[in-house]
C-alpha cells in the first residue's frame, strides 16, 4: 500500500491531524530517500554483483550503520 500525503484546496483546508499525518509521511520519506542518497554517493549498487537475497543483507547493515554514525 502506498501512503501519500493530503493536498489543501482553496475552500477546504487540512486539518490538525491531516497536517500531522502529513509530517509523519515527510519524515518517513527524507528518511529512506537520505538512505537511498547514501548509497548512490557509495557507488555500492553499481559494484554489487551477487544474489539479491545478500545483497538486501548487505544495504541493510550498511543503512543501519549509516544511520548509527548520524544520530551521533
Amino acid at each position: 500500500m502506498i501512503v501519500t500525503g493530503r493536498k489543501a484546496t482553496r475552500g477546504h483546508p487540512l486539518t490538525a491531524a491531516q497536517k500531522e499525518a502529513n509530517r509523519l509521511v515527510s519524515r518517513e520519506r527524507a528518511a529512506n530517500e537520505h538512505g537511498f542518497a547514501d548509497l548512490k554517493a557509495w557507488r555500492i549498487l553499481t559494484k554489487v554483483r551477487m544474489n539479491a537475497r545478500h545483497a538486501t543483507k548487505l544495504l541493510r547493515a550498511l543503512l543501519v550503520l549509516t544511520n548509527a554514525e548520524v544520530s551521533r
